[in-house]
Order: C-alpha cells, then sequence, then structure tokens
C-alpha cells in the first residue's frame, strides 16, 4: 500500500500544480457558483431543501465533466511523454499503478467538490439547513466523481494522448449518463435493466434529495471497481505488447 499512496500523492501534487487543476477549479466555482445565484436562490421563496437539492443536481453535472478531465491525463499522460516505461519498469505492480492514480485524481475532485462548501452555508443567512442533507449531497456528489473517474481512467489506459483520451471517457461516460433514456423506450424487463445502469439519473436522485441508501452506494463502487479492473486489464496487455 506504501507504493500505491506514495503515488496517488505524486499524482494529486501533480494535479494541484498543473494548469489543468487550476482551470478546471476556476470554471467549476465560477459556473456553479452562479448557477447556485441564478437556479437555487433565485426563483422567489423556497424551502433550504429544495435549494440544497437544486445545489447539488447543478454541482453534479459539472463533477462529471470535471472528473472527465481530470482523468484524461492519468495514463495517456504517461504514454504521451514517454514516461509510462518508467512506471513499468519501477518495481510496482499494474494494479498499484491504476489504483495509486485514481486515488490522487480522488483526492484533487475531494478537494474541489469540499470548496463548494460556502454556498450551502449561504442558505443559513436566510434559512436553515439539515446537515444530513448536506453530508448526503456531497456523499452522491463523491461516489458519482468515483464512478466518472474511474471510467476516465479506463478510457486513459486506452489511449495514446491526452485529446484522445478525453474523447473516448466522454463518450463512455455520456453512454452510461444516456441509459436513463434507454430505460424509458426499451420494453421490460430492459427497461429496470438500463435504468439502473445509468450513472446518474436513479442513483443519484436520493442523494440530491438527502437520501442515503446501500444500493446507490453498492452501484457507484461496483462502477469504480469494474472500470479500474479494466483499466489494470488494460496496462498489463499493453506491458506485453
Amino acid at each position: 500500500m506504501r507504493s500505491v499512496w506514495l503515488i496517488a500523492r505524486r499524482e494529486l501534487v501533480a494535479t494541484l500544480r498543473s494548469p489543468l487543476g487550476f482551470i478546471v477549479t476556476a470554471l467549476v466555482l465560477a459556473i456553479v457558483g452562479l448557477l447556485f445565484n441564478l437556479r437555487a436562490l433565485g426563483g422567489g421563496e423556497k424551502y433550504s431543501a429544495d435549494v440544497l437539492a437544486q445545489f447539488f443536481y447543478d454541482l453534479s453535472g459539472f463533477v462529471i465533466v470535471a472528473s472527465i478531465l481530470v482523468s484524461m491525463r492519468l495514463i495517456a499522460e504517461e504514454r504521451q511523454n514517454g514516461t509510462i516505461v518508467l512506471l513499468l519498469t519501477s518495481p510496482v505492480r499494474d494494479h498499484q499503478i491504476v489504483l495509486g492514480k485514481f486515488l490522487g485524481a480522488l483526492g484533487f475532485m475531494a478537494l474541489l467538490i469540499l470548496i463548494t462548501i460556502y454556498m450551502p452555508l449561504l442558505v443559513m443567512v436566510h434559512g436553515k439547513i439539515s446537515w444530513g442533507h448536506v453530508f448526503a449531497g456531497y456523499l452522491g456528489n463523491l461516489l458519482l466523481a468515483s464512478g466518472a473517474l474511474a471510467v476516465g481512467t479506463f478510457g486513459s489506459s486506452l489511449a495514446r494522448s491526452q485529446i484522445v483520451a478525453v474523447f473516448v471517457s466522454a463518450f463512455l461516460v455520456a453512454a452510461m449518463v444516456m441509459m436513463w433514456l434507454m430505460g424509458r423506450v426499451a420494453d421490460a424487463p430492459l427497461d429496470d435493466i438500463f435504468a439502473n445502469l445509468a450513472l446518474h439519473n436513479i442513483h443519484f436522485s436520493p442523494f440530491r434529495a438527502g437520501k442515503v441508501h446501500l444500493r446507490d452506494i453498492a452501484y457507484y463502487l461496483s462502477v469504480t471497481g469494474f472500470f479500474l479492473f479494466a483499466a489494470t486489464r488494460m496496462l498489463e496487455a499493453r506491458r506485453w505488447r
């Protein structure tokens, strides 16, 4: 585990110092802050729970986009710069490389999500908030980030450049998000299958409403584990080419 944490720390520091990290953070905070004022706080009097639900919903969309952008550099950048050889010849296993890089990216996303805490706190100026609702909303966004990052890590392992990686990852994530539409047009029992495979709709809605269900946590952890496993296998396959 020491190797995993070393790789994770290296990845987190590299992301924080990179222009990409600053740009992603600035854009997310700016746009989410604007939407918070226009959509969550605006539009007349609202219950605090409705304001929080709208805020977490708006935040979730940018969490997905930010996760795709952050994950594109995880493995593809190493291959693009030629430094992947150093990692593959180092005394660490492939799953440690994938897990370390994923945890570093997840640490960055956790910091980015946590920075937005001042927005729910603003609700307290004219109302009251439920800390259980706040916890559930942030937990949902973190799990959503975990799933999207895992998909992006897999996409990054498929590509030889960051540009290709971001398109591959965006396609995979978009396909998983849009499965809820397939669930609406498909016949039973496929409609329930597609709906429950969707990355955002049915599994994220309880979190934004302040509810935490074990089935939704299990879903996001399963998505994360599956795509990290797939990324590890892809890295192993490329090692022997």
